[in-house]
């Protein structure tokens, strides 16, 4: 049996979303401007990428005003949680495990990120 669940965002909606956690609820002029900023986008293009997002719940839009006004529907933590647990599922058969060390050997790692992975390992084996 399919299982039917919320659609993930794609690239440039997660692009959409870094902008709006890092600035705040925005216009479409406000967020294409800063699209911009890492790739050339039209304006009507960031419009229709917003409407599609309001449509699939991830992006609330406010229609108060004259201008719309979005925001993520939810905060970048539980986005996060939210894809981390599907890569989780469909790439590693649900091993955390694995996921932790392909992650820690992708990419150097800095002291200050590891002494804040060994805080988190022993505030969860606390628990």
């Amino acid at each position: 049996m399919a299982r039917h669940k919320r659609p993930g965002p794609t690239d440039r909606e997660l692009t959409i979303l870094r902008i709006l956690w890092d600035n705040g609820p925005s216009s479409v002029r406000e967020v294409n401007q800063a699209m911009n900023r890492y790739r050339d986008t039209g304006y009507t293009t960031t419009l229709k990428l917003m409407q599609i997002m309001a449509e699939k719940g991830l992006l609330l839009r406010d229609q108060s005003q004259r201008k719309h006004i979005y925001k993520p529907a939810m905060s970048e933590e539980k986005t996060q949680k939210q894809l981390v647990g599907d890569l989780l599922e469909r790439a590693f058969a649900g091993s955390a495990e694995k996921l932790v060390m392909r992650a820690l050997s992708a990419k150097k790692v800095s002291a200050k990120e590891l002494a804040r992975i060994r805080k988190m390992l022993n505030e969860f084996e606390g628990k």
